[in-house]
């Protein structure tokens, strides 16, 4: 079975409530098998159009990953991430 991930390109314009939301995602992923594999940490934007910060959470299956991100449990947190941040996020299945 291939991994899901969740990559997300992010940029911060409220730390403190982007703060709450990410005090509680690695709970919920981790209810749905997800990991943290990249949560911030220095980067280059080698080419394009970047962000300040880029996350990536692996999940055991594609499915998973797309459960985690329609759940109950991540929408009610979501609205945090929404108000503290601008992004861009996309599921993908991996390789």
């Amino acid at each position: 079975m291939k991994q899901g991930y969740i990559i997300a390109r992010i940029d911060v314009h409220d730390a403190e409530t982007y703060a709450k939301y990410t005090a509680q995602t690695p709970i919920v992923a981790a209810q749905f098998g997800g990991e943290f594999i990249v949560r911030g940490g220095q980067c280059e934007q080698a080419e394009g159009a970047g962000r300040a910060r880029q996350v990536v959470i692996r999940f055991p299956s594609y499915a998973r990953a797309v459960e985690f991100y329609h759940s109950p449990e991540y929408q009610a947190i979501l609205p945090l991430a929404l108000a503290g941040s601008n992004r861009e996020l996309v599921i993908v299945e991996g390789a």
